[in-house]
């Protein structure tokens, strides 16, 4: 215990003397800033009023109420379709000539409307505002009609509204995109620091000139990166998502409980990665190229289920596929700790496989598989020679 608790203290210390790790958390600032908004509001569109009706004017004042898209009047179509080949406009409303006439008496409208489909996230958060103003503007001309006709509330409300829906906050895309997207990232991230500080004091300590250390020593040295990536864990699911203004719900030991099986698990992973690749350089020009398919692996991006078979089982495989679920359901869905034990048992497991994966491989390049076998054949032939 005493080489672990030296092996410990010395590489904590090492790190707090040289806090290169500080670094994560600048990356982290840079790449979650762009979501500070917490939604994508102010989209310029522009309209192009050619009725200049009431009712075309009341269409427009319902445009302008969204709060994700700002109206823009233009009075020539052929410049409004200029700028958004000039990506000055991501999306052109044109109201016909008539539309009054025609939605008074029945007839079909159509409002024609091109969106620059180049840019996906912009492109579909105006076609749902689009749609639900259409919707609202639907429903609110059916009910002057079906008033005008002698029916009562109740029946328009049942009419046009037979089942009344409701929304839970839960984890979905109804708090904002970058409420999907943030967990995954801070996993990724904490995972990939880890796992590159962890096999870079792997392979430092097993190319020492006076030769490999006990056991004890490796072990208690990446325990010794443990702290700081506990604090970078508090840090990045506790209070950056507070500053940000994200829905964060897990507390301190939650995310201490949630953190530490992580990274025990890449750990485990280090001790595999280690065994393949042997040389420090080797680590930043392989490693440096899985942070984003690991990212898109995670679920984050793209749903599991709606992956291949092959995939989903890499995903699987990887300790931030189970990590990010865990965290993900506890800060945004308000999970308990023990609605995740079946996550925090994989994470573990994996760490165990992988730990034995770079043993075994380890033992089966210095040769101690092969002396282990040629003892249990020696010790056969000697058993068997004993019963002739």
């Amino acid at each position: 215990m005493k080489l672990f608790w030296s092996s410990f203290v010395r590489i904590f210390f090492f790190l707090l003397g040289r806090p290169m790790w500080l670094l994560l958390l600048l990356s982290v600032s840079l790449m979650s800033l762009v979501y500070s908004n917490g939604t994508i509001t102010n989209l310029p569109v522009a309209v192009i009023d050619l009725d200049h009706t009431p009712t075309s004017r009341s269409l427009i004042r319902s445009l302008s109420t969204s709060t994700k898209i700002t109206i823009t009047m233009y009075e020539s179509s052929l410049q409004a379709y200029e700028d958004i080949n000039n990506r000055k406009l991501f999306a052109v409303i044109t109201i016909p000539r008539n539309f009054e006439k025609r939605l008074l008496n029945g007839q079909d409208v159509t409002i024609p409307a091109y969106g620059d489909a180049s840019s996906r996230l912009a492109n579909g958060l105006i076609q749902l505002d689009m749609r639900g103003i259409y919707q609202q503007i639907l429903t609110d001309y059916n009910t002057k009609i079906m008033r005008n006709s002698g029916f009562s509330d109740k029946q328009i409300n049942i009419i046009l509204a037979p089942i009344k829906s409701q929304t839970e906050p839960l984890y979905n895309a109804g708090i904002s995109f970058a409420a999907i997207t943030f967990p995954g990232l801070l996993v990724m991230l904490l995972q990939h620091s880890f796992l590159i500080a962890a096999t870079r004091t792997n392979i430092t300590l097993n190319s020492l000139p006076q030769g490999k250390p006990p056991k004890i020593v490796v072990f208690g040295s990446l325990c010794g990166l443990i702290p700081i990536w506990l604090f970078l864990s508090i840090v990045l699911f506790g209070l950056w998502p507070w500053v940000l203004g994200y829905r964060q719900l897990a507390s301190i030991p939650e995310i201490l409980v949630m953190t530490f099986p992580l990274l025990i698990g890449v750990m485990g992973l280090s001790k595999l990665v280690t065994e393949c690749l042997r040389k420090t350089e080797m680590i930043y020009l392989t490693l440096a190229f899985l942070t984003t398919p690991v990212f898109y692996l995670s679920g984050t991006i793209w749903p599991l289920d709606a992956m291949p078979l092959w995939v989903q089982f890499v995903s699987h495989l990887l300790p931030s596929t189970w990590a990010t679920n865990m965290i993900a359901g506890v800060n945004q869905m308000g999970l308990s700790l023990s609605d995740n034990i079946l996550n925090i048992l994989m994470i573990m497991l994996l760490g165990v496989i992988y730990s034995s994966l770079g043993i075994f491989i380890a033992a089966l390049r210095e040769g101690r598989v092969r002396k282990f076998l040629r003892k249990i054949r020696n010790f056969y032939h000697r058993k068997k020679r004993k019963k002739s």
